[in-house]
């Protein structure tokens, strides 16, 4: 059994700190910080610090993909990229102080051709039978959320554990080929279900409606409210500790990548929700990627319910 991560649109995250930001003048900053990034790369960062050694898979193109190769290469996690011409993207995270705000930029990345597509889904026709693989996030261009419906075929056929966590509404297209485990956030559910319910009981309802459409599991993602889990045996809650929120950019990938380490560890599922939640939150606490120093302290704040009101 081996695990993959993939990121269709790597992208380098620049994290800046200002007093304020006013139009036409210039901003000087009081910090920034530069990170190799992109939804699959954090999750494979979240499984080497647990102990889960991953492939990270995805198009790099130009000094800024290779400037993420080399850092991942660096913490000694493996990669296997595409490389195509152009730039991967650079993305600008803005903390302004005076207004308590921050501004988020992303840019679109690359553009690929129809070979260049197929020939990173020949990659994935590699995977072996009771491999993992974690796609996430968004899509570079040229490449229709159409390729993620072809993924989810493939890793049927050969038996390969998909778990998605990305935004299209063609995620419902993937769900007939029953993939292992989707992580919607509460907005993303909203919008494929076109619906403006936003209380927990709505998105339990949302979250069994995945189930029936083929997802076996289900890791929804609330922000500062917590997180649901659902599967056909059960339906948990867990909720979020508390503290300053700095950065939200990577938090749903710890949430993520910390509960796939516990399940890939054979933990109880409350312990993965619980120590996913709290990487989830260590993350939102600080500028970049959490560090695990301050986890197990945050989980002492979390408690996992079954939703009939039973602590489990």
């Amino acid at each position: 059994m081996a695990v993959y991560t993939c990121t269709l649109n790597l992208a380098i995250d620049l994290f800046i700190e200002t007093d304020q930001l006013n139009p036409f003048v210039v901003n000087r900053t009081n910090q920034d910080d530069i990170q190799a990034n992109g939804k699959g790369v954090n999750v494979s960062m979240i499984l080497k610090m647990l102990g889960i050694e991953s492939t990270a898979m995805g198009i790099k193109a130009g000094f800024t993909g290779q400037y993420i190769e080399d850092f991942l290469k660096e913490r000694s996690i493996k990669t296997d990229f595409l490389e195509v011409p152009g730039m991967t993207r650079i993305n600008v995270f803005t903390q302004v102080k005076k207004e308590k705000a921050e501004y988020k930029l992303v840019n679109k990345g690359p553009e690929l051709t129809k070979n260049q597509v197929m020939q990173f889904l020949k990659k994935i026709e590699n995977l072996k039978m009771g491999d993992y693989l974690c796609v996430s996030g968004s899509l570079p261009q040229g490449v229709s959320p159409a390729v993620l419906v072809e993924i989810s075929r493939i890793c049927q056929k050969n038996k390969v554990f998909l778990i998605i966590d990305s935004s299209y509404y063609e995620i419902l297209d993937c769900l007939p080929y029953q993939p292992f485990l989707l992580k919607p956030n509460e907005e993303e559910l909203r919008i494929w279900f076109q619906t403006e319910r936003n209380t927990k009981e709505a998105y339990i309802f949302y979250g069994k409606e995945l189930l029936k459409q083929g997802a076996q599991n289900v890791l929804i993602s609330l922000g500062s409210e917590g997180a649901l889990f659902l599967n056909k045996e059960q339906v948990l809650f867990g909720n979020s500790p508390k503290g300053i929120v700095v950065n939200t950019a990577c938090a749903g990938d710890s949430l993520l990548g910390a509960f796939l380490a516990g399940w890939l560890k054979q933990k109880t599922i409350q312990e993965s929700l619980k120590e996913g939640l709290a990487a989830g939150s260590s993350t939102a606490f600080r500028k970049g990627l959490t560090d695990f120093s301050d986890v197990e302290e945050l989980m002492t704040q979390i408690n996992v319910i079954q939703e009939e009101g039973e602590k489990v």
